[in-house]
């Protein structure tokens, strides 16, 4: 076990990470200090009182008398108060690598610009099917340093590039990176490389590092994992799809597993994320049959491609989660429309290139409805096809008085929801209310 009784611990954000990591360190009997700049952070009500915390401001002292800094994933490596303590030698690290430290069963991990929660959530439920003690948690759900407390035999984690950038220690059994499009640029202003290269960071010490077949910027890039397995839609891959008497199956080596028919998602990006997770699943020794039993029983996940609303012969899809131009692309390539495509598209864009999505939406019969912070932007992909409104409300308003049998209309924003909303689960509920009211 590691040992932190002669370090001054200073932990920087609350909210659910920051309060996760108090409590590790309560329970190892070290009482940390807290720092946010927020003047109420969630979760300040549940902070223990004997607990030190300076809440509106950088407390430079407090940083500078640290010997070790835990940081939120939100706040950057780059910030100035922390290239400051860098430079004199504190170490910085988050609660993805205290975690790791103290791991002592297998771990897979998964990160990729879209898709990696859906890839979690099926692993996790193939080792449930299987009756193995899972724990899963990281980017989503449950804190990883809370997992500690669960009585797990496999650690299955989500992990953002930004839970990466202060992780070292990490060394999985597997690791995936699903795929990697623009997201996120505000944080990497060098760009796209700079966003791989923190991504590649999960297949360090990898025992098996599981990559796209399909997007070089996944193929490892370091030396150090044991052994390389591929998925791709085409036979590029070793997890891949064969056509077979006019039907599609995922085949492992051309040997067939199980007809897509028969799964309970659909569409290219989602036979994607199953191959994926059947390699990671086979990875870590599932049983095969508990990982196709699960295939065929799991529907997707809220705010991902989810039909929520079907009237008069008009589907309304709620793809909230689309929060960059990645994830809209997939939805794009996915759906097939017999009449109109309404594309909800707006919000915070993160300084992403918007221009991947020109040959999707140029089409005949999409047509734009653009709202919140980047709505300018959005709409300049086909000025002749869109409309631009302040919210998502007034835009399905517009919407709902056009729409007729055969037409979808398609929440898929390419754009983070904080300028609106509180969060993208927020963004989905709202479009769901109003897509029952309008529909």
């Amino acid at each position: 076990m590691n040992q932190y009784q002669d370090k001054q611990v200073v932990i920087i954000g609350l909210g659910a990470t920051g309060l996760s990591c108090v409590n590790y360190f309560m329970l190892k009997g070290i009482t940390p200090k807290v720092i946010d700049t927020r003047i109420t952070p969630p979760g300040i009500d549940k902070l223990p009182i004997q607990v030190e915390r300076c809440l509106g401001f950088w407390n430079e002292e407090w940083l500078l008398a640290a010997n070790l800094i835990v940081i939120s994933p939100g706040i950057a490596l780059s910030h100035p108060q922390l290239q400051l303590a860098q430079r004199v030698g504190i170490e910085i690290v988050g609660d993805i690598e205290l975690f790791c430290r103290e791991a002592r069963v297998p771990i897979v991990a998964i990160t990729g610009s879209n898709g990696k929660t859906t890839v979690t959530t099926l692993v996790g439920e193939m080792a449930k099917a299987a009756e193995i003690n899972v724990a899963i948690g990281g980017n989503i759900g449950v804190p990883a340093l809370d997992l500690l407390q669960q009585n797990a035999e496999l650690y299955i984690l989500e992990l953002s590039s930004f839970q990466l950038e202060t992780t070292s220690s990490l060394k999985a059994k597997a690791a995936t990176i699903l795929n990697v499009t623009e997201d996120h640029m505000d944080r990497y202003p060098l760009g796209l490389m700079q966003y791989q290269h923190v991504k590649q960071r999960i297949y360090q010490n990898a025992q098996y590092c599981i990559y796209n077949a399909e997007d070089p910027l996944t193929f490892p890039l370091i030396k150090s994992c044991e052994d390389t397995v591929s998925f791709s839609l085409t036979n590029k891959g070793k997890y891949h799809i064969v056509s077979h008497n006019e039907q599609y199956w995922l085949a492992i080596d051309s040997s067939r597993l199980v007809c897509c028919d028969e799964l309970a998602i659909t569409g290219s990006h989602n036979y994607l994320n199953a191959l994926a997770a059947l390699a990671l699943a086979d990875a870590v020794d599932i049983p095969r049959q508990a990982s196709l039993h699960t295939l065929k029983q799991f529907k997707g996940l809220p705010h991902r491609c989810q039909l929520i609303h079907e009237h008069n012969g008009v589907k309304w899809i709620n793809d909230s989660k689309a929060t960059n131009v990645g994830s809209t692309e997939a939805a794009l390539k996915g759906l097939t429309c017999s009449g109109l495509l309404y594309l909800l598209l707006g919000g915070d864009g993160k300084a992403a290139d918007f221009s991947p999505l020109i040959p999707y939406v140029r089409q005949n019969n999409i047509r734009l409805y653009c709202f919140g912070r980047d709505a300018q932007q959005l709409a300049a992909l086909s000025p002749s096809q869109a409309t631009i409104t302040e919210t998502m409300q007034q835009a399905m308003e517009l919407i709902a008085k056009n729409v007729s049998t055969g037409d979808i209309v398609l929440l898929s924003p390419a754009c983070a929801s904080l300028d609106q909303f509180r969060n993208y689960e927020q963004r989905g509920e709202q479009f769901s209310l109003l897509a029952k009211e309008f529909g």
